[in-house]
């Protein structure tokens, strides 16, 4: 019996060294990312796994481009779409949350999640698209990586970057070149509001661009977009 336990108490610990192992080299990943660009993440490459699937010579449409060289009215759009709070919060909307817990309890499923752009870009960038106790917590604690080494503007331009706008297409560049043929430099208001209004389902909208919903909530971002604060 003794033994037993002594062999469970070392399973213990290995899987927690493990674990520690895991979060040092998340976070490694997160300082080196303060000064370099990440050149994928765990989405685009769960995306186009699943695109090769159905053709091998499919390729995702992605490039980089400073946050200098993104229109604002595209950063505005998107901080008042997805995170009005973006410039003051440590990485949780708390109020939020809880109006997001409240909405979801009140329909009986989930409609809303009440995720901030930082916890937005934690899931991009490591985790799977699964639904778990066990992601949501690790989305958690890269959140606080990510807001402890990183400035907002840098959060936000990594952001701008990698989040999916279309099937196969990820970052403010490739989307602004797919749905308009202009920079995202060139943006305008009512496109950058477009854009941010497809951002909870941008395969969907890829394939439906007029749809009423997609075309009420781009007038709904255009009206908040002059209150909106960008880092």
């Amino acid at each position: 019996m003794k033994k037993l336990w002594r062999w469970l108490w070392r399973g213990i610990a290995v899987f927690f060294a493990l674990l520690l192992l895991y979060q040092a080299w998340i976070f490694a990943h997160v300082c080196w990312w303060v000064k370099f660009n990440p050149s994928t993440s765990a989405f685009m490459e769960t995306r186009l796994e699943t695109m090769q699937g159905k053709n091998p010579n499919a390729e995702l449409k992605h490039q980089w481009v400073p946050y200098a060289k993104i229109s604002d009215h595209l950063k505005r759009a998107l901080i008042a779409s997805e995170d009005a709070k973006f410039v003051d919060h440590e990485g949780f909307d708390w109020e939020g949350i809880q109006k997001a817990y409240e909405k979801n309890l009140k329909k009986g499923k989930i409609i809303a999640g009440g995720s901030t752009i930082s916890q937005q870009l934690a899931k991009n960038l490591f985790l799977s698209t699964g639904r778990t106790p066990w992601r949501k917590t690790e989305e958690a604690i890269i959140t606080v990586m990510l807001e402890a080494v990183m400035d907002k503007r840098r959060i936000f331009e990594i952001y701008l970057n990698v989040i999916e706008w279309g099937d196969g297409v990820f970052g403010a560049e490739a989307a602004a070149q797919h749905y308009f043929k202009t920079s995202a430099a060139q943006l305008s208001a009512e496109q950058a509001a477009k854009l941010a209004a497809m951002v909870p389902n941008p395969r969907y909208y890829d394939k439906h661009r007029e749809a009423r919903g997609l075309l009420r909530k781009t007038d709904i971002i255009l009206r908040r977009m002059g209150a909106s604060d960008i880092p």
